[in-house]
């Protein structure tokens, strides 16, 4: 079992066990002997991070780990998390690492590793990095000590390869785009990519100050975006998250369409194109089940997986399927990127609206999803709620009334401490009275 890693890298309050400094400089050191499996040669590693403060810190504590193991480390700045995916790639590094902590609060941060293949790693390679971890390194003798070097056109690598995923006779000219980019890592590269389109761009959220990334905006917090949308006059809007892996669209209305609408979209373009492989989209357990529904009319699968989008992305890859994504706006097309791109997602309903002239509300209204509630119960380090006999009884009693009537989902969040409580039902009574009595058994046993 997995201790330092989560369901998307290492990730906490910063200053806090494990996002420490120490801990940083110790983790850069057993992931760079990890993949400097010989002595000799030249290792690279690219590091990209969001806006938060205390990536500075975060920074200079994994070069300091790495270059003690011998890895050459290139310093992207500031850049979605999409991008080092690719900069992993086309600069042939060993390892990409990003400083992130996602759609949290500018007082959390994280650290997420991709292989040389640009794809996050897996349960097993990050074992195998605990387990070095705990024995502790050896660092390399001081003639083979690395040294760092930082990129200064990042961003400009990225939004050209982000533009190249669309059709190249394909032009933004007449659509007026709100773009929130949540005060984080595109709030730089999403507006100009736009531009660059012809989009006319009424840009939020583009002043980092290193403390309010996410910070009433972004895709988990639309509300501000969605209200400009409508005093603008404008025909979308696009919601990043602190890390632009994710994207939230809002419609002409103001309407919030979450990533199961755009995966829907996506999908009924790309089967009646003929570019969809496998006849499926790959989507998590908290997808909902209109999503499901809505692809067997058209003779589609949904795969389901774990929450997470690297999940997402193994089952893609096992499969051959080539689009996958998150309710939550996690969107990935494989033919494009490695990993979530919330950037290149909207770019792509962008497109949507241009090639069928219809207005974002038709595009992000492809089904109407089934009564879904979720609930979030908060627990202290060292509580395993889960675990408690009133508990298990409560998440029994729930199932039992919601059999051939609905699902319920319980699990652990793998990126923050909470205990997500989620059902769906077409009887929102029942509904409601599940998620309320689970929780509540939750709650209780986190007291």
């Amino acid at each position: 079992m997995r201790k330092l890693f989560g369901t998307d890298g290492v990730r906490g309050t910063a200053n806090i066990h494990p996002m420490t400094a120490d801990m940083a400089l110790r983790i850069g050191a057993a992931v760079g002997r990890y993949f400097r499996r010989e002595a000799g040669g030249v290792h690279r590693v690219v590091i990209g991070k969001d806006t938060r403060l205390s990536g500075y810190m975060f920074e200079n504590a994994l070069t300091a780990g790495l270059t003690s193991t011998g890895m050459n480390v290139l310093l992207l700045g500031p850049v979605p998390t999409p991008a080092v995916g690719l900069m992993t790639r086309s600069m042939r590094a060993d390892l990409g690492v990003m400083i992130s902590a996602s759609h949290n609060p500018a007082e959390d941060n994280g650290i997420k590793f991709f292989g040389p293949d640009g794809f996050k790693l897996s349960d097993q390679a990050e074992m195998e990095i605990e387990a070095l971890l705990a024995a502790g390194v050896e660092p390399a003798q001081a003639q083979h000590i690395g040294h760092a070097k930082r990129i200064d056109d990042a961003r400009f690598r990225y939004g050209e390869r982000v533009k190249s995923s669309l059709p190249r006779d394909i032009r933004l000219d007449g659509l007026k785009v709100v773009l929130d980019c949540a005060n984080g890592a595109a709030h730089r590269t999403a507006p100009e990519v736009l531009w660059e389109l012809g989009a006319e761009v009424v840009p939020l959220g583009v002043s980092p100050n290193g403390r309010n990334i996410n910070l009433g905006c972004g895709s988990t917090q639309p509300q501000t975006a969605a209200e400009a949308v409508v005093a603008h006059g404008a025909d979308v809007g696009i919601c990043l998250d602190g890390d632009a892996d994710r994207v939230i669209m809002i419609d002409e209305t103001g309407s919030v369409a979450d990533g199961d609408q755009l995966m829907a979209l996506l999908a009924g373009r790309w089967a009646k194109a003929g570019t969809l492989t496998g006849n499926a989209l790959v989507a998590t357990v908290m997808s909902n089940l209109g999503l499901e529904r809505h692809l067997a009319d058209q003779g589609l699968r949904l795969e389901r997986t774990a929450v997470g989008d690297r999940y997402v992305v193994e089952r893609m890859r096992a499969g051959g399927f080539n689009l996958g994504g998150e309710q939550s706006g996690h969107i990935v097309m494989s033919d494009h990127a490695t990993t979530g791109d919330g950037l290149m997602a909207g770019l792509h309903m962008l497109a949507a609206m241009v090639e069928t002239g219809k207005p974002a509300s038709d595009l992000l209204t492809q089904f109407t999803p089934v009564p879904q509630l979720l609930q979030n119960v908060r627990f202290a380090a060292g509580q395993t709620p889960l675990d408690s006999p009133p508990v298990q009884a409560a998440i029994r009693d729930a199932e039992a009334a919601l059999e051939g009537k609905g699902r319920l989902l319980i699990r652990k969040s793998g990126t923050e401490p909470l205990i997500r409580v989620m059902a769906e039902c077409e009887n929102e009574p029942l509904l409601n009275a599940t998620v309320t009595e689970v929780a509540a058994a939750v709650e209780a046993a986190t007291s």
